[in-house]
């Protein structure tokens, strides 16, 4: 399993970013994807999923402005995020379940500051 994620930078408050996340070596649609952060010096921090039907679900302070969303046919998910907020400084990755063992990308650094 490997999950690659691109897509970071720096960016100033209010703006926008798209991470993706390119898996490889399981059957990617059959599994749900996560984004999952991790600001410095605090604990990893459950950010969005997308299910297998596509269902979503998200973390309180990014509803509404971030939007995680799945393409089968490319073995990739996405992170949409605008209105960018200097909280949202962290390491971001993607993250899945197979087989029963949790499987992690390399992570992306999103820095949002002036």
């Amino acid at each position: 399993v490997q999950l690659q994620a691109s897509g970071g930078g720096l960016v100033q408050p209010g703006g926008s970013l798209r991470l993706s996340c390119v898996a490889s070596g399981f059957n990617f649609s059959r599994y749900p994807i996560s984004w999952v952060r991790q600001a410095p010096g605090k604990e990893r921090e459950l950010v969005a999923t997308v299910s297998i039907p596509g269902n979503t679900n998200y973390e309180e302070s990014v509803e509404g402005r971030f939007t995680i969303s799945r393409e089968n046919d490319k073995n990739t998910v996405y992170l949409q995020m605008n209105d960018l907020r200097p909280e949202d400084t962290a390491v971001y990755y993607c993250n899945t379940y197979v087989q029963f063992e949790s499987h992690w990308g390399q992570g992306t650094l999103v820095t949002v500051s002036s």
